[in-house]
């Protein structure tokens, strides 16, 4: 995007036409017991050789994560991005926040947009995806929101505790002036969603049925107990995915009765670094399309060959206020860009053998763990998991992290850090694997854990 800027002449035509003498009258309806009196107690300005020397020295305090083997999970995985993904990121057609309503001029931008929604709906067994969602926490009130709609004058969301913590705030926040109700299951002493629970708090005011699997432990859930609890009382069930390498191997949510499929697509070609960037997605069924939030790229077959455009939706419909669609749906085109390149260049079977490595090397770590001897630390519970999983210590949990820091390992997220103020599950340290990390680290990880 360039910067052009105005000349002084310009300047003062512009104040002119909008009838003020100078910039400050811009601001006239400012109290004036806001402004500063002085300027801020900033240093002088630097040259550009200054800045920069000053700017290098910052960032020489950095440790450089990429020596440190990373088993950070609990939402955010640290998978491999091909090279190609954020190079061809920086040409100057992708790198725009333009939404592409002129389809005219848009068509391969169009095209990106529908092949990730193509991709979404192949992994999650859906009919229909949009193109993004803004993260994979506000997928979810979307989710949420779009079954609200679809229900009509229903009252009450029922959610598993299983659910990402983070994503439940984000819930809870959107929710808390909308007169919804939100209830709660706790998960069982396996860690999983007790299905009788579930189906106990459903009743004919439900909304909607929200569980996640792998779930805030790892663990894989049975989709059908919230497909079945929610349409046994003609709610709708939502299968929330924050780890979507897993649908390169577990049954996808729409297989098995889920309505609505939201949550995460960040594990495909986006960094970890600085708690981003994020891509969230949403999918339904076909009969749901209407009610999607969001954009939705459309392809329609011509004499001349195929056409994409903006589809089943208005561009006015974004900017209703309360009577719109959505009010969150940013289309996060860039990243849903790196998603598609990623998912095109690995292709089904190397998102499976990306899949496999993960598990593999989680399963080969949770076995390690149980051979240790010590009986200081143990996995949490013994449900399948895909590529992570609880490990309960029995030292403090910063002494642990603070060990495998010195071995140069990122040695996982505490769970209470994703819950603060809780006090659940102090013990339990959320690890997890990529295809990136390596059979010496794995050795590495536990050995520092034989040495407490």
């Amino acid at each position: 995007m360039r910067y052009i800027p105005s000349s002084p002449a310009e300047q003062a035509a512009l104040l002119r036409e909008v009838g003020v003498a100078s910039v400050d009258d811009l601001f006239a309806t400012v109290p004036r017991e806001v402004f500063r009196k002085d300027p801020p107690p900033l240093a002088p300005p630097m040259s550009e050789i200054e800045l920069r020397r000053e700017l290098g020295a910052m960032a020489a305090k950095n440790a450089a994560a990429t020596c440190f083997a990373s088993f950070l999970g609990a939402g955010l995985y640290a998978h491999h991005s091909p090279a190609f993904v954020s190079q061809l990121l920086l040409r100057g057609e992708f790198l725009t926040s333009y939404t592409p309503y002129q389809p005219e001029v848009s068509q391969g931008t169009l095209t990106a947009i529908w092949e990730f929604q193509s991709h979404v709906a192949l992994l999650t067994g859906m009919d229909v995806a949009n193109a993004s969602v803004y993260e994979g926490a506000s997928a979810l009130v979307e989710a949420v929101l779009m079954a609200e709609r679809l229900t009509k004058k229903r009252t009450r969301i029922v959610v598993s505790k299983t659910i990402h913590p983070e994503y439940l705030t984000t819930l809870r926040t959107y929710l808390a002036n909308l007169g919804l109700e939100i209830v709660e299951v706790p998960a069982g002493e396996d860690g999983v969603t007790n299905p009788a629970a579930l189906a106990a708090a459903v009743d004919d005011e439900t909304i909607a049925v929200a569980v996640q699997s792998p779930n805030v432990f790892g663990l894989v859930e049975d989709w059908s107990v919230a497909a079945e609890a929610a349409h046994a009382k003609g709610a709708l069930a939502i299968g929330v995915v924050n780890e979507m390498f897993s649908l390169a191997l577990l049954k996808p949510p729409g297989a098995a009765g889920i309505d609505i499929a939201c949550g995460e697509a960040a594990s495909f070609g986006l960094p970890a670094s600085f708690g981003g960037p994020l891509v969230g997605f949403l999918a339904c069924r076909d009969g749901f399309k209407r009610q999607i939030p969001g954009r939705l790229a459309g392809r329609l077959e011509t004499p001349e060959g195929p056409v994409f455009a903006l589809t089943l939706s208005t561009r006015e419909q974004h900017i209703r206020r309360e009577k719109a669609t959505s009010n969150i749906c940013t289309n996060q085109g860039l990243f849903a860009l790196a998603a598609t390149m990623t998912l095109t260049a690995l292709g089904k079977h190397g998102l499976r053998e990306t899949a496999l490595l993960c598990l593999s090397k989680s399963e080969y770590l949770k076995a390690g763990i149980g051979k240790l001897g010590n009986g200081k630390f143990a996995v949490a519970f013994p449900g399948a998991t895909f590529n992570e999983f609880a490990l309960r210590c029995g030292p403090p949990v910063d002494e642990v992290l603070s060990a495998l820091e010195k071995a140069q390992i990122l040695g996982g997220v505490p769970f209470a850090r994703l819950a603060p103020g809780s006090g659940e599950h102090e013990d339990l340290l959320l690890v997890a694997t990529t295809e990136r990390i390596r059979r010496e680290d794995l050795d590495r990880f536990l050995d520092v854990l034989k040495g407490f």
